[in-house]
C-alpha cells in the first residue's frame, strides 16, 4: 500500500500580512514558494504576459501591480529582479490566444513559467484560480496579488514587462494609443478601432475587435503611417 504524506493544514489569517502564506508553507517544509500571475488578460491587443517569482529577501511595499503607480512598479521591479531567488516570464502572442483561447493560453503559460524557474518550488501560489499540472502542490488564491508577497511580485514583473512591450508596439502602430491604454478596450481605443480597423497585434477572437471589422486588417505600413 502506498502511503501519501499530507502536511497538516495551516490557517493563514487575513491580518497575517503579505508574507503569511510563505511563512505558513515554510513551517510545513513546503518552501520555496513560487507566485504566479499574469498581465493583459483583459486586453484586446498585445500579448498575455505571465510571470513566476520565488522571492529571496523581504521586499517592503509589494502590492497588486494595478494599485501602484508606474514609477513605483518600476522601482519594485528592479528590486525584485535583483534579489529574487528565481524569476521566469512567458509571453503569449495574440495569434496564439486566438488559436487556443484565452483561458487555455493562460493556464499553459502559468505551467511554462513555473517550469522555467531556475529552482524547484516546494509550493506554488497562483492568482485567482487553481492551475492543474504544476510540478509542485499548488493553491489558487483569490486576489492573490493583494494577499501573498510572491504573487504580488509576479504581478509586478508581468505588468512592467508587458507595459514596456505595449510602449514598443505604440511605436509601430501609433494610431491606437497603445502607450496610454496598453491594449485595453478603452473608449479611445474603440474609436481608433472603428476608424482604422485592427492591426496584426490585435486579438481577433475578442468581440471588441471582431465588431470593428476584423476582416480588413491593415498592413504594417498602413498602420504605422498615422499618428494618434
Amino acid at each position: 500500500m502506498t502511503v501519501v504524506f499530507r502536511p497538516r493544514p495551516s490557517v493563514v489569517r487575513r491580518d497575517s500580512g503579505l508574507y503569511g502564506y510563505e511563512r505558513a508553507l515554510g513551517r510545513r517544509g513546503l518552501g520555496p514558494v513560487a507566485g504566479v500571475d499574469e498581465a493583459g488578460r483583459g486586453a484586446c491587443a498585445g500579448p498575455l504576459v505571465i510571470a513566476a517569482v520565488v522571492l529571496g529577501e523581504r521586499i517592503d511595499g509589494l502590492d497588486d501591480s494595478k494599485l501602484l503607480t508606474a514609477s513605483r512598479r518600476e522601482a519594485l521591479y528592479e528590486r525584485i529582479t535583483a534579489t529574487a531567488r528565481a524569476t521566469a516570464v512567458v509571453v503569449i502572442p495574440p495569434g496564439e490566444i486566438d488559436r487556443r483561447g484565452l483561458h487555455r493560453s493562460n493556464i499553459d503559460g502559468m505551467r511554462r513559467a513555473v517550469a522555467r524557474l531556475s529552482c524547484d518550488p516546494g509550493y506554488v501560489l497562483t492568482d485567482g484560480f487553481p492551475v492543474p499540472g504544476l510540478p509542485a502542490p499548488s493553491l489558487g488564491v483569490w486576489k492573490g496579488d493583494q494577499v501573498a508577497a510572491c504573487v504580488a511580485a509576479a504581478s509586478i514583473v508581468a505588468k512592467v514587462t508587458r507595459d514596456a512591450m505595449m510602449i514598443a508596439l505604440h511605436e509601430r502602430h501609433p494610431r491606437y494609443g497603445f502607450a496610454v491604454h496598453k491594449g485595453y478596450g478603452t473608449a479611445d481605443h474603440r474609436r481608433a478601432l472603428g476608424a482604422y480597423g485592427p492591426c496584426p497585434d490585435h486579438r481577433f477572437s475578442f468581440s471588441t475587435v471582431a465588431r470593428s471589422g476584423a476582416g480588413e486588417v491593415m498592413s504594417e505600413n498602413e498602420v504605422g503611417a498615422g499618428t494618434v
